[in-house]
């Protein structure tokens, strides 16, 4: 009994949602490969999703998420997906996990089987767009995941495989771009999912998830109307103008339908950051960021000031030693005789032979005297 009472105890502790979800899909998962193994490889369309008999096993829409056709993708789901969930669980609660779930995974399928019907009214192609594609896993929920994780904690940096350093606000995009290879390579099921699943959890996160801010007094709002969690925040700055344009208009126009909940006056007078669970979080992470980029900017800007303060000392050493050493040489240059000091002068006249005579007679006669 001490053997089983931790392994007890740890499944006790995981949130419920978590753990109903993760059960089902261990269990999903393990009947499709068990028929997949005795039936041999044809698609089983009461459990993944066919587009062409989807009409008949509407449930797919939903429970397809809890299938993983092959043991290492079910291994992957089974290490990422529960801790996810478990935390989310424990932030938002229960009911709002469990809509979460529910959004993230049936609106992708939705949009992916639709996207399908149209291929096939354009190619005609039955066998391949209707019926030669399933859609199964996980691939929806766990980037639905990635982008919960970029609104509550944006920028906390994580570690990939051991050496990938990434902000968690990057990871979406970067998956993002993966989905888009894999589509134009081909491989739209179930790949093409990761792209209508970004997109379906920005907006339900954006709009329609319900939050109780705790410092206003338990107002009931919508979404995360914050400019850090905008559409044109995933996009460089150059698609900022278009996307901005083209997403006013089409918020205009879903107010105008009544299509989106009306947030409460205080929710606007707030800025829209004090609704969102774990947004007191995120306010942090991002003024950790702003600070830390102009600490960054500051110690440049000092130490390019230090290295100019050193260079500008070298050069006034430079120039204090060099003085001396001229001035000693221009010392020793006037203390030298010069030439025309020291040579006898050449324009003094010589006395004759005759005044010279005159000088020792006037001489001699002052000497008898």
């Amino acid at each position: 009994m001490a053997i089983l009472s931790t392994p007890l105890q740890y499944i006790k502790s995981v949130p419920p949602v978590t753990r109903f979800f993760t059960a089902a899909t261990l269990a999903s998962s393990t009947l499709y490969l068990w028929i997949r193994w005795t039936t041999g490889p044809t698609p089983v369309a009461y459990l993944t999703l066919v587009p062409g008999t989807s009409l008949f096993f509407p449930w797919t829409f939903a429970t397809s998420a809890l299938v993983e056709i092959s043991v290492i993708e079910l291994i992957i789901s089974l290490l990422v997906i529960p801790a996810s969930l478990a935390y989310f669980e424990r932030l938002w609660g229960t009911i709002e996990t469990l809509k979460f779930i529910i959004v993230c995974v049936t609106g992708p399928n939705i949009i992916g089987c639709a996207f399908n019907w149209i291929e096939f009214a354009v190619t005609r192609n039955a066998e391949l767009f209707l019926y030669g594609m399933e859609y199964h896993g996980q691939m929806a929920l766990f980037i639905s995941l990635l982008v919960a994780f970029t609104q509550v904690i944006p920028e906390h940096q994580v570690q990939i495989l051991g050496f990938i350093k990434a902000r968690v606000k990057r990871l979406p995009m970067v998956y993002l771009t993966f989905s888009t290879i894999m589509t134009l390579l081909g491989f739209q099921s179930p790949y093409i999912l990761i792209q209508f699943g970004w997109f379906v959890s920005w907006i339900y996160l954006r709009f329609y998830k319900r939050s109780v801010g705790d410092s206003l007094g338990g107002v009931v709002s919508y979404g995360d109307r914050s400019e850090t969690f905008a559409l044109t925040s995933w996009f460089p700055p150059f698609l900022h103008t278009p996307l901005s344009m083209l997403g006013n208009t089409v918020y205009k126009l879903a107010t105008r339908l009544h299509l989106l909940p009306t947030s409460v006056p205080h929710d606007i007078e707030s800025g829209g950051y004090s609704q969102v669970p774990g947004g007191a979080r995120a306010e942090a992470e991002r003024r950790r960021s702003v600070i830390a980029s102009l600490v960054q900017s500051t110690v440049l800007t000092l130490t390019s000031r230090a290295l100019a303060l050193k260079a500008l000392d070298q050069r006034l050493a430079n120039s204090s030693s060099g003085s001396p050493t001229q001035s000693g040489i221009s010392q020793a240059q006037s203390s030298r005789p010069s030439p025309a000091a020291s040579a006898p002068a050449q324009n003094e006249r010589k006395p004759s032979p005759v005044e010279m005579d005159v000088a020792d007679t006037s001489g001699s006669d002052d000497e008898r005297r």
